[in-house]
């Protein structure tokens, strides 16, 4: 392993390590400050640094030693949590994760946001509480190499000259392995050459041997060698009955250690063996151990992104081929046909559990992006004098590694927004009869097919004349437009728009919800707005499992071939011509359940045809936009239903309005696939006014 394939996986294992810290911190908050959740924190702060110092991370191991100064004050009750600290400590973990991202971009520590934190560490360690570690080795007692021990694990280890090439020390992994219990150390020098000039200045022949007296299960050992596994001889033995096979080909027989000056190592073939105990810093109300077995962590593989990517472009090419196939028989017209297309249904339904397979290796839960979340709403609540109580739930739901990405900055727009322009001050809270802290919740759910991501809080819900007031003085509407309370709402998503009064660092900039609106459409997703005055808001962000494989509806526009979303159409309709109803010279309107819904002639949109003014030998689909509340599809007809390999276009042609990208069919054409959305932007301010009249005429006629 080369050493940037190295440094690689230590920052894959600091994101585990920061997620466990975040949530152990979140647990201290939430009042569980039990031992083994310090211990746990304590033990995510220890790894990191320990494994920061094989790679002379200064920044990092200075602040990470800081950090678990205190924590060890904690588990040791010197230290009482009360909100101060905790305060102080989910700081602390954040610059954590920020001294981690400057080192794997290689950058310097922001000396403006860690010495505050660092001096807040130090305020509760005192004048003396901080002190230069150094791993010293004690007085050491005499013992046999067939002494009985009580050791839980007996742990050996060899390091080779790559292991201290790279500035490894085998005391800081004795060190780290004293955490977990009493230790008892040994050093085998079964490998040392008979004769000096057999020596060489890089190589280690000592093998440590340290017995761990511990109930836990022999992950947390192994967690101590996670990032130096590959540069040493490891074996760590359970049954503490039997002596764990030592690695020496030939071992010394059992001779003891004098206390005189002992020889040169190469003069003698027996074995010394140096044994010291090692006994952990005692914790104060310890919880009495139980008899239950530890439970083992599943194991975990990874695997290289590019490899799961080129896995998913091959399953999307066995989706086509099924259609490929299906398409020649019903060509060839041959006489077992039904059996073929039963044996290819088959072939289908494998096809499909492989694909939803593979995409469960690239999903990976929401926990890492909520985690963020808490920090982004932290800083803003402090940022703005407000109380606020952000709550998480469904943070195990898996979600496209791609989505996840491209959501952090959508959501950290949102959580701000919510909190400096939703949630009310604290007085404010008080006078309108709620409690002081608003609470902003975050939750994440799979329905239906999609993945649901919701942002609530329990603020003043939107001030709708405001709203509507600034839009008219930006020119985005006219004075005399009636809009219902959905069609205000989504004047949120309009270019440039901020209800903000003043610049500040979270809002007022003029990049608004038009930003994480068109963030979200380019996941193929949609997002919604409800709002009850006085009770809050809800935005709804609905998106799809994947990206790259879709159930669509294919139609027929003009002579061509393409697809619509499945998730975007509510039903579909063949109209009468007293369904229909007229708007000016070209526009039509579908009477639908007592509502009027604009007709939009999908070929004309395109530029395929001209309009057409015959609607009754049509197919309408009817979708939900954003824009408004519904409107309808004109299309020529419905060929099939079938999953479909979603192809970027982007890279090619750039962004084309009203395509999302394009699939292969399976007789080997090309079909475009439609966004709706985009298809049906906000109508004209004129065609608004005419919906608004025929509305109006309609309930008068009632």
């Amino acid at each position: 392993m080369t050493d940037s394939a190295i440094l690689d996986a230590f920052f894959e294992e600091c994101e585990d390590l920061l997620v466990a810290l975040s949530d152990g911190l979140e647990d201290m908050r939430e009042g569980k400050a039990d031992s083994e959740t310090v211990n746990a924190v304590f033990r995510s702060v220890h790894s990191i640094k320990g494994a920061a110092g094989a790679f002379s991370l200064e920044d990092l191991v200075s602040f990470a030693h800081i950090f678990e100064t205190v924590l060890d004050d904690v588990r040791a009750g010197k230290l009482a949590t009360d909100d101060t600290l905790l305060r102080v400590l989910q700081r602390a973990g954040d610059i954590l994760a920020d001294l981690v991202d400057a080192a794997r971009d290689g950058l310097p520590a922001d000396a403006d946001q860690v010495d505050p934190v660092v001096a807040e560490l130090q305020s509760f360690l005192g004048a003396e509480g901080l002190v230069e570690e150094e791993f010293v080795f004690e007085a050491l007692t005499l013992a046999f190499d067939n002494a009985p021990t009580t050791a839980t694990y007996q742990v050996q280890f060899r390091p080779s000259r790559e292991f201290y090439a790279t500035g490894n020390d085998p005391a800081l992994v004795i060190a780290a392995l004293q955490d977990l219990g009493p230790c008892t150390v040994r050093t085998l020098t079964g490998d040392v050459p008979h004769d000096f000039a057999d020596f060489q200045w890089d190589e280690g022949y000592l093998t440590w041997q340290v017995d761990v007296a511990d109930q836990q299960n022999d992950l947390a050992i192994r967690e101590v060698f996670q990032f130096v596994d590959d540069l040493c001889d490891l074996r760590i033995a359970e049954d503490f009955g039997d002596e764990a096979a030592p690695l020496a080909d030939d071992p010394a027989p059992d001779v003891a250690l004098s206390t005189e000056t002992a020889g040169p190592p190469y003069e003698t073939a027996q074995e010394p063996v140096v044994e010291r105990v090692v006994q952990p810093a005692v914790m104060e109300d310890a919880p009495a151990k139980t008899d239950k077995p530890a439970k083992r962590p599943a194991s975990t593989l990874r695997v290289d992104p590019e490899r799961v990517d080129r896995l998913i472009n091959a399953v999307g090419e066995l989706i086509i081929n099924q259609s490929v196939i299906s398409q020649r028989i019903d060509e060839a017209g041959l006489p077992n046909s039904a059996e073929l297309h039963g044996d290819l249904d088959d072939y289908k339904l494998l096809a499909r559990e492989i694909q939803e397979g593979v995409m469960a290796i690239r999903a990976q839960p929401v926990k890492p992006l909520f985690q963020r979340m808490l920090r982004i709403a932290r800083e803003a609540a402090d940022a703005t004098g407000k109380d606020v109580n952000l709550v998480t739930e469904g943070d195990g739901t898996e979600v496209d590694k791609i989505v996840v990405e491209r959501l952090a900055d959508p959501l950290t727009h949102m959580i701000r927004n919510a909190i400096d322009h939703g949630i009310e001050k604290p007085h404010d809270r008080v006078s309108a009869g709620k409690p002081a802290t608003g609470t902003l919740r975050l939750t994440a759910s799979q329905r239906s097919g999609s993945i649901v991501i919701e942002i609530i809080d329990d603020g003043a819900g939107l001030n709708r004349k405001r709203i509507k007031e600034i839009a008219i003085s930006k020119g985005l509407i006219s004075a005399d437009l009636q809009l219902t309370e959905q069609e205000i709402d989504h004047l949120l998503f309009a270019p440039g728009f901020s209800t903000a009064a003043e610049v500040t660092n979270l809002s007022g900039r003029g990049v608004g919800m038009d930003v994480v609106k068109t963030a979200i459409t380019a996941l193929g997703g949609r997002i919604t707005i409800s709002s009850i005055t006085g009770q809050g808001t809800t935005f709804s962000i609905t998106l799809p499992l994947t990206l790259a494989v879709m159930d669509g509806m294919i139609i027929n526009v003009g002579g061509q071939t393409m697809v619509v979303p499945i998730s975007s159409i509510l039903e579909t309709i063949r109209p009468t011509k007293a369904d229909l109803s007229r708007i000016g010279l070209h526009s039509q309107l579908l009477r639908i359940r007592g509502d009027y819904v604009p007709i939009i002639d999908l070929a004309e949109r395109l530029g395929v045809r001209s309009s057409s003014d015959t609607m009754t030998d049509r197919v309408l689909l009817l979708i939900q936009t954003e824009s408004v509340t519904q409107c309808a599809l004109a299309v020529d007809d419905i060929f099939d239903q079938r999953q479909v390999v979603v192809k970027s276009m982007q890279g090619s042609y750039g962004e084309i309005a009203g395509i999302s990208g394009a699939t292969i069919l399976g007789d080997g054409k090309i079909a475009l696939i439609i966004d709706p959305d985009a298809i049906a932007a906000a109508p004209t301010t004129e065609l608004k006014l005419q919906i608004q009249a025929q509305r109006e005429v309609a309930h008068a006629a009632t």
